[in-house]
């Protein structure tokens, strides 16, 4: 049985384990290493430490579906409809700007259900808290050793990660990886930003008139939303919950300075725009060193393809 790895479990690296168990007709053991303490990724869902029902997204708010992708990945959008995955959005967002066209989906059980959907369809083993250091050819396979010694075998290796950590790996994968494909990785740009969110008793209400909101005015904040509102979810056995997620240059320039300090920050800019909220009864921050992609990497080989090919031959 072929051994395959796939490094990073957000939502390229969850997919691609349900996209090689769908398309391998040989047998294959799938396992998925992830260097955080859960899976998501950049859809990240976090819950309240109080109720594991209140949840708040910190990464991915809602996923858009332009006119282009519902053609492309239909039957991906109807599996995940089908089964509850995701929903439309239908709770009011303001300043949202899109393509004409376009519409736009909730996770009603949170963003990173997605991830784990795919990873439980797939049967993938996942491990949490692997962070890959090196990679060396050995006997005609690739040993994958982490940041606490361990080191094991597989046949192929897909790196999902984004493309500075990419190119921070040791061991034979340097040489291995051509001065071209080094140069389209290292032409990756990512945004930097914080989120941070938080949870409130039973009870309390958050009177305004939207379930998210592009903030355009404040020094601090970009995007503010009232997570359950946003997926219509009302209940008497747990509060609201709230992300706040901050704008690029604020991540930018506040770069270096403590969690404390910044979350001292966006909680005073927070109350010039929601004055009077109450006291949370927990929060979660969340530093995004690699937020969005303002630009991508040029194409390359599709891993999929590659790896049916290596597997099945």
């Amino acid at each position: 049985m072929s051994r395959v790895l796939i490094v990073g479990a957000g939502l390229t690296g969850s997919l691609c384990t349900a996209l090689l168990r769908k398309q391998i007709t040989a047998p294959v053991y799938l396992a998925l290493w992830e260097k955080a303490g859960d899976t998501g990724g950049r859809m990240a869902t976090t819950n309240s430490p109080y109720n594991p029902q209140c949840i708040a997204d910190l990464g991915a708010q809602y996923i858009t579906c332009t006119p282009h992708y519902a053609k492309e990945h239909q039957n991906f959008y109807e599996e995940l409809l089908a089964h509850g995955i995701l929903k439309p959005l239908t709770a009011p967002i303001e300043g949202m700007k899109g393509k004409e066209g376009s519409c736009n989906f909730v996770a009603p059980h949170g963003v990173s259900s997605i991830i784990k959907y795919y990873l439980k369809k797939s049967g993938t083993e996942v491990f949490l808290n692997q962070c890959v250091t090196h990679i060396n050819l050995k006997d005609s396979k690739w040993e994958v050793s982490t940041d606490t010694g361990t080191a094991e075998l597989f046949d192929l290796v897909i790196l999902t990660m984004p493309a500075p950590e990419i190119l921070r790996l040791q061991g034979d994968i340097v040489n291995l990886i051509s001065e071209h494909q080094k140069q389209k990785l290292a032409s990756v740009s990512y945004s930097f930003r914080y989120s941070l969110g938080l949870f409130y008793e039973a009870g309390v209400k958050i009177n305004v008139p939207w379930a998210g909101q592009y903030i355009t005015n404040n020094p601090c904040i970009r995007f503010i939303s009232i997570d359950n509102k946003k997926r219509n979810i009302e209940s008497s056995k747990f509060g609201p919950s709230l992300v706040v997620q901050t704008s690029v240059p604020f991540g930018l320039e506040h770069m270096e300075h403590s969690e404390e300090d910044i979350q001292k920050l966006i909680i005073q800019q927070l109350e010039t725009i929601l004055p009077g909220l109450p006291q949370p009864i927990a929060t979660k921050f969340q530093k995004w060193t690699y937020s969005q992609i303002p630009v991508a990497c040029a194409e390359m080989k599709n891993p999929i393809q590659e790896a049916r090919r290596m597997v099945q031959r």
